[in-house]
């Protein structure tokens, strides 16, 4: 088996035991952003599975989006992610 050569670890245990691996992270070209994948980014990056620069470059996504999603996940839970809970959680 061939494994590609990859800066970082393969995959990282969760503190509620779960592991979480790069086979587990959205497609790269990941369009439609549910909750569910929000999440699996925000903990990859939490957890030092992927950097938050990589992450931001792999999903093109703006430093501000990573963070609104960080944030939400931090204060409210995966569903705060949810787009029907934008205004629910939104601080202004």
């Amino acid at each position: 088996m061939y494994l590609k050569r990859i800066d970082g670890p393969r995959q990282v245990t969760l503190p509620d035991g779960r592991t979480l691996s790069r086979g587990d992270l959205p497609p790269a070209d990941t369009r439609r952003w549910v909750a569910s994948r929000k999440a699996i980014v925000v903990e990859a990056v939490a957890h030092g599975l992927l950097t938050r620069e990589e992450a931001m470059e792999r999903y093109a996504l703006s430093e501000e989006e990573f963070e609104l999603w960080r944030r939400a996940v931090k204060n409210h839970g995966i569903a705060a992610l949810k787009v029907t809970a934008l205004q629910k959680y939104r601080q202004l």
